[in-house]
């Protein structure tokens, strides 16, 4: 079969073995494959992302000097079972896959090991256990796009927002976009995104967000109008001061503060916010930036060391929470989502190319003005996004 490998930062259109499946594997033709963010860096950092996951216990992460074949948004039909796999997948049956896979002993990342060659190829092995048939007749270009919302799923579950909270997205990439869109699905009543790029934030709009910024000209937390939410520790005081100048003239005052409390009423309002860019200073102007109180849930993934100050964290009770990837139940909603019409995705998706073309897609997507999500369909001749 063809395939696209990689190998010292190199990406070339190869022949390679059919794969075979083991027991309870499936061996999936390719329609879709999604270009992730990550695949841009391992593509050029393969070597540091490599020793990071290596000091995570994971040593069979790709090398930029051994080939791979990346790719972990992918979807297709089914094409070869092997032994105990269930009956629902018969061959032809059109299915997403969690993208991991057992093989040489161990369970490897798909795509992103060598160990596990990935969806930039006519096929793909797959664990059935980790399967999902795709329903409603759920287009496939679409379906390939359960992987990446999956982790803007996570990442909204994880923040623990609520429908009457303000959302903040800093950072309008394909994270931060998928994020927008999980967050409407919710019904979030404000949702305000920054980005530099005035493509970007187009996209952002279309999306779902209701506000979106320059960071260049305007705040996005000033933008926000979250009401009762305070930025400045002087304010904090006197709004404290003042709350309980009245509340001790009632009788019984700390009674009212510890129903006051318990309904989260008693200090200043919280937005939420999602830090979607992965550079290093980001975090720590988010921090330096954000109301008091705010709750940062951090999808961007920086792969170089940052800095931040715990005390500014401390004086402001910053509330940080780090997130990664998403369990099997949330890429099983998440694709239900997309079929039922619940999630539209669609507008990440700006261009299309064959196998002939993943080298240009790659690219082309370092221009945020013109491409969010370049998905590679193997049955292509298309060579340029």
């Amino acid at each position: 079969m063809k395939a696209v490998s990689c190998v010292h930062g190199t990406l070339s259109v190869v022949e390679m073995d059919d794969p075979e499946p083991a027991d309870g594997q499936l061996v999936v033709t390719v329609a879709s494959c999604g270009i992730c963010g990550s695949d841009l860096h391992a593509k050029d950092h393969a070597d540091e992302v490599s020793g990071l996951t290596g000091e995570m216990g994971y040593r069979d992460f790709m090398r930029s000097d051994t080939p791979v074949v990346m790719g972990h948004e992918f979807s297709g039909e089914v094409a070869e079972r092997g032994r105990k796999t269930a009956k629902e997948f018969k061959v032809g049956t059109r299915v997403v896959s969690f993208p991991l896979v057992r093989a040489h002993g161990g369970v490897h990342l798909t795509g992103l090991s060598p160990l596990a060659p990935g969806g930039y190829a006519e096929q793909v092995l797959v664990q059935a256990a980790m399967t999902f048939a795709v329903p409603n007749g759920l287009s496939l270009d679409i379906a390939s796009l359960t992987e990446p919302m999956a982790v803007a799923l996570h990442a909204v579950n994880r923040s623990e927002i609520k429908k009457s909270d303000t959302a903040i997205v800093i950072g309008c990439g394909p994270v931060g976009l998928g994020i927008i869109c999980q967050l409407k699905t919710l019904g979030v009543a404000t949702i305000v995104a920054s980005d530099f790029s005035p493509g970007r934030r187009a996209l952002a709009a279309r999306c779902g967000a209701h506000v979106v910024v320059d960071p260049k000209v305007e705040s996005p937390y000033e933008k926000s109008g979250s009401k009762g939410a305070v930025s400045d520790a002087t304010a904090l005081y006197e709004t404290g001061m003042s709350a309980m100048e009245k509340l001790r003239k009632l009788p019984g005052w700390q009674h009212v503060y510890r129903v006051a409390d318990a309904l989260g009423a008693a200090g200043p309002k919280r937005p939420v916010i999602f830090e979607c860019v992965g550079v290093p200073g980001v975090l720590d102007g988010i921090i330096m930036a954000a109301p008091l109180n705010s709750r940062v849930v951090v999808a961007g993934v920086c792969m170089a060391a940052d800095q931040l100050r715990p005390s500014m964290a401390n004086a402001k009770e910053i509330d940080l929470r780090f997130v990664f990837a998403y369990t099997p139940l949330e890429f099983r909603d998440t694709l239900h989502m997309l079929a039922d019409g619940k999630l539209d995705a669609s507008a990440l998706v700006t261009g299309k190319v064959g196998l002939d073309g993943v080298a240009a897609a790659f690219g082309a997507l370092g221009d945020p003005e013109v491409h969010a999500k370049i998905l590679v369909d193997p049955r292509s001749a298309v060579a340029t996004p």
